[in-house]
């Protein structure tokens, strides 16, 4: 009949009756049903109970821990919040994601800072404020049903997105840094070896001397071959943790040198040759692409300026004397 709604307008009424708060309440809702369904329908086997107790050991690792004093009673809370926390982003955190973000915070460095479930918990909670300011927003502008629905959802998605851009931006910045500095620390191993140390007390003398994200990643492998790691399994594990082919290559030839019982001198002296003459090849072809990078600039803000400093005058006398 004529006088009935479609579903479309009984749809887009209902939406606008919807208050921001009933929003909020809603979406609580849901999140603690889905981390309850999640807890009960995922499989708690003894083997991922096992092996998520040894994740959690290897991430807070502390060879040397003092006995903690006793806490008072708002820290015992604060501290019992931050775990209902933690465990409501474990269990909303999918599985297929978890060796993923593990992968990318040991590239950033942040695998002793951040665990999985608080780069998760960092996400969720982007998007849960993201989405509550695109609801105050769009709670009194003059916009259609369909649009509200897309800015909550796409403000909501930005929100999301936002640790996972830093996280990525700390990895590019890391792996900067890292290729920087290893052609002179390979430069300091080959004249200290050469001059009669071994590699392992040649590379204790350049961590206790120098700074920065390969120092780091250094220390850290002579720490765990020092806890009983295999040297070749600790050097690999930090080759992973770089994620760069320049530090993969050099510990390759490190654990075969060793294996094969070639001259450490000559090896270090032919990957810092290899190590630099890349460097050098790198700057060539970035060289080769500014002619390509600067015509922009040129074509926005230069050929303009020139263009009003030769062609106005003309202009200007042309128009004066017709």
């Amino acid at each position: 009949m004529a006088n009935q709604m479609k579903p479309v307008e009984r749809i887009r009424e209902f939406l606008d009756k919807i208050t921001y708060r009933q929003w909020v309440v809603a979406a609580g809702v849901v999140s603690i049903l889905l981390g309850l369904i999640r807890s009960k329908v995922e499989p708690q086997t003894t083997v991922r109970r096992r092996m998520e107790s040894l994740e959690t050991l290897a991430e807070e690792r502390e060879p040397f821990a003092q006995p903690s004093a006793p806490q008072p009673e708002e820290k015992k809370q604060a501290g019992g919040f931050k775990q209902m926390l933690a465990a409501l982003s474990t269990a909303l955190t999918p599985l297929r994601l978890r060796p993923i973000i593990q992968k990318r915070l040991l590239l950033a460095g942040k695998s002793r800072e951040w665990s999985i479930a608080e780069f998760f918990g960092s996400c969720l909670l982007g998007a849960v404020v993201m989405w509550l300011f695109a609801l105050v927003m769009v709670r009194n502008g003059a916009y259609a049903p369909v649009q509200k629905a897309m800015m909550v959802f796409l403000l909501g998605i930005l929100g999301g997105l936002m640790p996972v851009v830093f996280l990525n931006t700390t990895i590019q910045r890391r792996q900067k840094q890292i290729e920087h500095q290893l052609p002179e620390v390979l430069d300091l191993l080959c004249v200290s070896v050469q001059a009669g140390l071994s590699f392992d007390a040649a590379l204790s003398k350049i961590t206790a001397r120098m700074k920065g994200p390969f120092i780091d990643e250094c220390r850290r492998m002579q720490d765990d071959i020092r806890m009983g790691v295999v040297r070749r399994t600790a050097m690999r594990s930090m080759a992973d943790r770089c994620g760069l082919e320049d530090v993969s290559l050099f510990m390759t030839s490190i654990i075969q040198a060793e294996r094969l019982g070639t001259s450490m001198g000559k090896t270090l002296k032919n990957q810092a040759d290899n190590i630099r003459e890349r460097r050098r090849q790198y700057v060539k072809a970035q060289a080769m692409k500014a002619p390509v990078k600067i015509v922009f600039p040129l074509v926005l803000f230069i050929f303009p300026a020139i263009f009003v400093v030769t062609l106005v005058p003309s202009l200007l006398y042309l128009l004066k004397n017709l």
